[in-house]
C-alpha cells in the first residue's frame, strides 16, 4: 500500500466520492514544507517499511512520519528536512515500530494526473495517483517541473556529488500532543442512543486496533457498546474521523477512503487535530478516547493551524537567509 496522495478530493462528497488523500496530513504537510512546496503537493505515502526506491536523477526530497526509517546504504537519513540525493542513490525503508505511515515529498511535488480535482489514489475505484493503484516494482515517477524560486534555490545550494542536508529540521513533535494514544473526540449525533455504562466504558477503557483495518477504516476491539434505543438509523453523512457503532456493539473509526454515507449510529467524531495520530495507528495498538467539546476541538484546530503558519514563515525565512543569499 504505497500510493500517491495529496490533501484529498473534498469537493465531490455530495456525489458519493470518498475524499481519499493522506492518512496523516500533518506529516505530509511537514515533508512539503521542508522543501518549500505547497502544502497540498502530491506525496508518496508508504505504509510501514520493507520498500525502497532509487533516484534516477539528482533529486531534492524530504520525508516525515513514523512508519519507517530511511537509509541510503549505511547512512540513516534525517527526517523533516530537505535532503539532496545524487543520481543513482538507492534508499531503503525499514519498519519503525512507533507508527504506520511515512510521507516522501520531492521538490515541486510528484507529477501524476489530477482526477476530480485531486492527485490522490482511490484504489477501490482505480483512479487517481499512479494509474489508480499502489506503486509496484519498476514504476517510474517524476517530479513536477514547477518549483518555486525558494525551492529551486535550496536545491541549487545543496547540489553536490554526495548526499547533503542542512543541520536544521522541522520539529513536528512540537505540533503533536505528548500522549499519542489518547484520541480526543466530540460527541456525535447519536451519542445519546447508547447506554450510560457503555458510554463510560467508551471514554475510559482502552481499545485495540483490529487486524481488519485499512485506509477505509479501522475496526476497534474493546467493550461492546450497547444501544439504549430500538430505532434504526437511515443512511446519513459520515466523514473521516466518524466513529460508528455496529449492530453487535463494535466500533469502526472511518478513515481517508471511507464512504460518504453510512447507516450505523455515530457515537463520536475525532477532533481534526488528532486525525494525524489516527493515521499512524496500526493493528495491535491500544488507544483511549477522551471527550472534549466542539468549541475546544475548534480552538485546538485553530491553534495548530496558527502554529503551522508561524512555522511556515520561519522555515521560509531560514531558507532564504541561509541558502538564497
Amino acid at each position: 500500500m504505497t500510493t500517491v496522495q495529496d490533501m484529498g478530493r473534498w469537493q465531490y462528497l455530495s456525489h458519493g466520492v470518498p475524499p481519499s488523500g493522506v492518512m496523516d496530513s500533518l506529516s505530509a504537510r511537514i515533508a512539503n514544507l521542508a522543501l518549500g512546496n505547497p502544502a497540498d503537493a502530491a506525496v508518496i505515502e508508504f505504509t510501514y517499511g520493507n520498500a525502497g526506491f532509487r533516484s534516477a536523477t539528482d533529486s531534492l526530497i524530504a520525508f516525515a512520519g513514523d512508519g519507517a526509517f530511511l537509509h541510503a546504504g549505511r547512512l540513516a537519513l534525517p527526517s523533516e528536512r530537505p535532503i539532496y540525493l545524487p543520481a543513482g542513490t538507492a534508499v531503503r525503508l525499514f519498519n519503525n515500530p512507533n507508527g504506520a505511515r511515512t510521507y516522501l515529498a520531492i521538490a515541486g511535488g510528484w507529477d501524476v494526473p489530477s482526477v476530480l480535482g485531486s492527485k490522490s489514489t482511490y484504489t477501490l475505484a482505480a483512479f487517481g495517483g499512479y494509474n489508480g493503484r499502489p506503486l509496484q516494482t519498476g514504476d517510474l515517477l517524476r517530479a513536477q517541473d514547477r518549483c518555486s524560486p525558494t525551492t529551486a534555490g535550496l536545491r541549487n545550494r545543496l547540489h553536490g556529488a554526495e548526499i547533503r542536508y542542512p543541520k536544521w529540521s522541522i520539529a513536528r513533535d512540537l505540533l503533536l500532543p505528548a500522549d499519542r494514544k489518547t484520541i480526543r473526540v466530540v460527541p456525535a449525533h447519536e451519542f445519546t442512543w447508547f447506554e450510560g455504562q457503555s458510554v463510560v466504558s467508551f471514554l475510559s477503557e482502552p481499545y485495540t486496533i483490529s487486524a481488519q483495518s485499512n485506509r477505509m477504516g479501522y475496526r476497534i476491539d474493546g467493550p461492546a457498546i450497547r444501544k439504549l434505543v430500538t430505532r434504526e438509523l437511515l443512511s446519513t453523512a459520515v466523514t473521516p474521523g466518524t466513529i460508528q457503532v455496529t449492530g453487535d456493539g463494535q466500533l469502526i473509526l472511518l478513515m481517508a477512503d471511507c464512504q460518504t454515507t453510512g447507516g450505523y449510529p455515530r457515537i463520536a467524531q475525532v477532533a481534526t487535530v488528532d486525525m494525524p495520530l489516527c493515521g499512524q495507528l496500526k493493528p495491535g495498538d491500544s488507544v483511549s478516547f477522551q471527550e472534549i467539546s466542539r468549541t475546544d476541538a475548534e480552538k485546538l484546530h485553530i491553534h495548530q493551524e496558527r502554529q503551522i503558519s508561524k512555522l511556515t514563515a520561519a522555515v521560509m525565512m531560514n531558507i532564504e537567509e541561509r541558502f538564497l543569499k
